[in-house]
Parts: structure tokens; sequence; C-alpha cells
């Protein structure tokens, strides 16, 4: 009998995260062996956009894919509906494969794979991602002095527990996350798989000097340009100022640099943050970019930065552009107190780390910079050995081969 596998998520495949941090994993366990099948809320808007493309991935790899749609415009009782929607997709499932295993994505799905396991005995993981309540308050979505959100952050914070005691296995993006769950109280605590997030290297791949010199141009960046880069969307935890402030820093040993943001945010508020510090709009490049040309432009980099909310909730983060960045060769400075970074530099000398927000702290690792490897591959077989996509689908064929045992 094939082994089938129910993948559940609130994010919809859809959605950037869903074709970068999702559909690479399961295209790829679905030929080893397992039938998959995917429960998912999808955003109407990235729906009509990419629900070609996405299912053309689906029928190539004999994915089934149950979908309905993300509600948003009445808090909470939007977030109430997209939860029953979702599983009422997972319960008919569930009725036809009733030895199905329910791989849970967060939190919310991860509470339908304990509805079940009560009711039905499935088997479910829970792929926690981070700690999600305390990442509500440390982001300012919720906050304790409201009534509501103190109940809420409460509700998850017991229900947390009960996942995790309950869950079949427990997979967390860092051994950080790993070990605080570990010193809590719990009366049992089932195998802990820590997973981080993966870069597909096929994809994310170090370019030639040649390919590098002409996207160079195309940007109208001067060859002897020192380029810094930020990859992604700032969101709630990359903090825009005081990458600014360590730039402006650069900037006085380094006359030629560049602060070079690949990113599909707002450019307006990237170049007015920038223009409240005197920073010239001369001195920063801001371009949107469709996945398959992001390698390209990467490829400019000399050094990658990004500095994160060093919170309590980022014990349990594992940045993407970390993994994506070091599999194109490329160096990092970040700051210290997220998920499992410190530990990697340290040990690996792939990068500087920032222990505070100040200017003697930045022009110290500015120092620092000098004494990075020059070797691009060095890099690279860092990202190897850590963060491979094919080392993330290994530990995941490893969690299902133990439960379907």
């Amino acid at each position: 009998m094939v082994k089938h596998i129910l993948f559940i998520s609130i994010d919809g495949m859809t959605d950037q995260l869903g074709q970068s941090q999702v559909l690479p994993y399961l295209t790829q366990l679905s030929s080893k062996g397992y039938k998959v099948s995917i429960a998912s809320c999808e955003k109407k808007v990235n729906f009509a956009k990419n629900k070609e493309v996405v299912e053309s991935i689906m029928t190539e790899h004999r994915i089934d894919w149950h979908y309905c749609f993300y509600q948003n415009k009445i808090p909470l009782v939007s977030q109430i509906q997209n939860f029953i929607n979702l599983k009422k997709l997972v319960a008919k499932q569930v009725k036809q494969n009733k030895n199905i295993i329910l791989h849970c994505r967060s939190y919310l799905p991860a509470l339908i794979g304990l509805q079940l396991k009560k009711a039905l005995n499935n088997k479910y993981i829970f792929d926690m991602r981070g700690f999600w309540a305390d990442e509500r308050i440390d982001g300012n979505i919720w906050s304790l002095k409201n009534p509501l959100h103190h109940f809420l952050y409460n509700y998850f914070k017991r229900k947390e527990i009960e996942l995790i005691e309950n869950a079949d296995y427990v997979v967390t993006l860092t051994n950080n996350a790993k070990n605080e769950i570990k010193s809590w109280k719990l009366k049992s605590i089932p195998e802990i798989e820590v997973i981080p997030c993966c870069a597909d290297i096929n994809h994310f791949t170090i370019s030639s000097n040649e390919e590098k010199a002409l996207t160079k141009k195309n940007l109208n960046l001067t060859e002897n340009s020192f380029v810094v880069g930020y990859l992604g969307s700032l969101g709630t935890w990359y903090m825009l100022d005081e990458m600014l402030d360590f730039f402006i820093e650069l900037q006085k040993k380094k006359l030629n640099s560049i602060l070079f943001f690949i990113t599909n945010d707002d450019e307006k508020e990237i170049l007015k943050a920038a223009e409240a510090k005197n920073i010239p709009s001369s001195s920063i490049l801001i371009k949107p970019a469709k996945r398959n040309e992001v390698p390209a432009y990467i490829a400019c980099l000399d050094i990658g930065l990004f500095f994160i909310k060093p919170l309590y909730s980022k014990k349990g983060s594992s940045p993407t552009k970390l993994a994506e960045l070091l599999a194109c060769g490329i160096p990092l400075i970040t700051n210290t107190g997220v998920g499992d970074v410190d530990e990697l530099i340290v040990n690996t000398h792939c990068g500087v780390l920032i222990s505070s927000f100040n200017i003697e702290e930045y022009q110290s690792g500015i120092e620092k910079i000098n004494n990075l490897s020059t070797s691009k591959q060095f890099y690279r077989d860092i990202a190897l050995a850590n963060f491979s996509l094919q080392k993330g689908v290994d530990s995941y064929k490893k969690i299902y081969d133990n439960l379907s045992a």
C-alpha cells in the first residue's frame, strides 16, 4: 500500500513562500515512495496570478491539491473561518484514508492534527516553524494589554504544550528552539528533528565572472563598487534603521559602497528612511526580483547584510536569506541572538556578527570584513553542508519513514 502524507498549511501554495519553501520539498518527497496531498488556504490575488504554474507542478509530481480561500476581512472571525474551512478539507481526506499521516505546518494546522488524533488516532507531525504566539507579541501584532490578545496568547501557549506532548514528531527550525522546548516541564517530549530553512542549491549558484560583470553593467554598478546587499522583504522583524546606520559607518571606510536592496517592497519607503539619515539616493539601489532573477542579483554583492530583532521568539528563527546568500558564495553581516546564526558564524567563519547596535560595534564589525575568506566556494560549501534542499528532504523522509513503519 502506498504511504500517504497530507501536508496542511494555512499559507497558500500560490504564495511566494509556498513556492519557495514548501513545494520544493514536497515534489521531491512525492518521488520517494510517498503519496503526497496538500490542503492549503489560498489568497485570491496570488491564486489568480500563480494558479496555472502551481497546478502544473502538482500535476507533474502527482500531488493532490485541495484548497480553500483565505479570509481576512474581520480580525479573529476570519481566522476562525479559515480554520474551519481548512479543517473540512482535511477531514474529507482523512475520511477517505484513515491511515493518512498529517504533516501540520505551524500552529493552526497542528490544532487540526491534534483534534483528529484524539478522534481517529491519526499520526501528526507538528512542524512548528517558530514560537508562533510569542511572535505575535514580539511583532506587536498582539498586545498583552488588550484583553482579547491576552486571552489568545495564554490559550495558544497552553495549546503549544498540548500540541508538542501529543505530536508523533516535532520539527523545529533551530537547535536553539529544540533546547528551549527541552527545558520546559512537559509530561512527555516526542522526537524533535531540527530542519532549518534550506535553499535550492541547484537554483542558488555561483555566477561566472562574465555573468556578474554583465549584471553589474545592467544595474549601472561600477567594477570597483563595494556592494552590500539586503535580500527579501523587510517586514516585521528586519531592522531597516539599524542597517542604514551600519551602512553610514561603512561608507566612511569604503567610499565606493552601495547598499543594494533586492526586494519587492515599496521603494519609496526605503528611500524615505535613507533620506531621513542623509544617505544620498545615489548610494541606494533597489530592485524587485522574480525568483529566477535573484541569483544574478546576489552575484553582484560583496557581502550580505541583515539585522533581525533579537527577541525571545527569534530563538526559533532560521532566515532563508542566510542559506541563499551562502549558496551563491556571499559572506554575511548580521546580529547575534537569532536562532542558530551565532553558532554557525562562530564555527564556520562565514560572516561577521554584530552584538549591539551602536557606532563602535559597527566600526569593529567593518574592520573584520577584511578578514573574511575571498573564496566563493568556501561559503557555498557551508551552505551545502548545512542548508541544502536535499538535506532537508532527507530529514523529512526519515520522519515519514519512522512514522510509516
